[in-house]
């Protein structure tokens, strides 16, 4: 399982050697820019998985290169 964790700043250094210190777990830190990534990415999947489920209407590419 995966786990993306938000940590302040000044708590980092504790937290990371708390979870390299576990045996049974693999810590690897990301950037900031790859974290928001993969927050919209898991937000789009999301929303295609309602529309599938005809939750939610989505734009069609018209509508799309319309707004821009």
């Amino acid at each position: 399982m995966k786990v993306i964790l938000d940590i302040k700043d000044n708590k980092v250094d504790f937290v990371m050697e708390l979870l390299n210190s576990l045996s049974f777990v693999k810590a690897e830190p990301i950037s900031a820019k790859k974290a928001k990534f993969l927050k919209e990415l898991k937000a789009s999947v999301q929303e295609v998985t309602l529309a599938k489920q005809g939750k939610i209407k989505l734009q069609t590419a018209e509508q799309l290169l319309n707004e821009l």
